[in-house]
């Protein structure tokens, strides 16, 4: 015999559900069911997208190269592109740019940064050189358009300075066999500075690539009188150029005044600096308004109470609706003290009805 549930039994069951639901969320305030869920699969699908570190390899003295697996939302990558990472340093979460050095075709899905410290770098000589196998990072999408043509140039040159070499890194890993002529001069301080220098030295024993090093502390830096006479027929190629500001200021004079400005694409990093406090001026971009908030306030709340509409969902139970764009600045998470920082083009999301002013920040609405 078959037992049919009667219609009204059935759509109850939806309602029941949601109710038990909202029932799970009321009492694990301000928590929420998948905030749990995040602890035990921070990678599943429909979460914020995070990456695990897989391994960390030593590059030089000062630089090493992470292995993560990115959570299951990773929509992949163009070979010479970044990644935005949130790392979480001290209770501060900060957030970093850096480039894949992966081929963007690996088999088992994983994606690898290679980062090399800097002086008073507080992000780059934690992931150096305290990271460990496991730690779970917060991630974002990749993007940048410093990357390869289709179809690809006859005649390619890199140059870069440092830890330029990395996006370059991932284009010659995914696409140098698409590559007839390819030039890399690259500059570090000494020979054991240079970033991939086994790798990229078999290349050049192969023929696959001509490698020009030089080094900085015995050879001094890289002039373009040296760069045209290194690269005659540098008019005839497309050029990739990555590094210290200083060098690709110099390096687009050059190619502007011999009239090759369109042949050359650059790559620039930008140093973030973020002050953390307690309360400071938060300034609404949108509307132009400005409140000075304490460290207790939710952004949601001095918001309002300074008469911009902030979105928000929160008291009619709608989880997420107040998620507002950090422009800039650094924000304190009520639940857990958690710091989190922002500069411009970082595009990091914070929920307002949890999140304090921790140092002047600017909140895109």
């Amino acid at each position: 015999m078959t037992t049919v549930t009667p219609p009204q039994t059935r759509s109850a069951r939806p309602r029941l559900r949601d109710r038990l639901v909202k029932l799970a969320e009321a009492a694990a305030t301000p928590l929420v069911p998948a905030d749990y869920l995040d602890l035990v699969d921070p990678l599943r699908s429909g979460a914020a997208l995070r990456a695990r570190i897989v391994a960390v390899q030593p590059e030089t003295r000062d630089a090493a190269t992470l292995v993560l697996q990115p959570g299951r939302g990773w929509a992949g990558h163009v070979p010479g592109q970044y990644v935005r990472l949130g790392v979480d340093v001290d209770g501060v979460r900060q957030w970093r740019t850096y480039s894949l050095t992966s081929p963007a075709d690996r088999a088992d899905g994983l994606i690898a940064i290679t980062v090399k410290a800097i002086p008073d770098g507080v992000v780059s000589n934690h992931l150096v050189r305290a990271a460990t196998a496991g730690t779970v990072l917060q991630l974002d999408q990749a993007a940048g358009d410093f990357v390869l043509p289709t179809p690809r140039p006859a005649k390619a040159l890199f140059v870069t300075a440092g830890s330029g070499i990395t996006p370059v890194m991932g284009m010659l890993r995914s696409a140098l066999h698409e590559l007839d002529d390819v030039v890399l001069v690259h500059s570090a301080p000494t020979a054991d500075d240079v970033v991939f220098a086994a790798e990229l030295r078999a290349l050049a024993a192969d023929g696959r690539i001509r490698l020009v090093e030089k080094h900085t502390d015995v050879d001094g830096m890289l002039g373009t009188a040296e760069l045209d006479a290194l690269v005659p027929d540098l008019a005839e190629r497309e050029a990739w150029a990555c590094g210290p500001t200083g060098m690709l200021d110099l390096l687009e004079g050059h190619w502007e005044s011999r009239g090759l400005a369109g042949r050359l694409h650059t790559e620039r990093f930008r140093p973030l600096v973020v002050a953390a406090g307690e309360g400071g001026t938060v300034t609404f971009s949108r509307t132009g308004a400005e409140v000075e908030a304490d460290g207790a306030t939710p952004l949601l709340q001095a918001g309002e109470e300074a008469g911009v509409l902030m979105p928000s969902g929160c008291r009619m139970g709608i989880c997420f609706g107040c998620v507002l764009p950090l422009r800039s600045g650094a924000v304190r998470d009520l639940r857990n003290g958690d710091l989190t920082t922002a500069a411009e083009g970082d595009g990091v999301l914070v929920q307002t009805c949890v999140s304090a002013a921790a140092g002047p920040c600017d909140l895109d609405v």
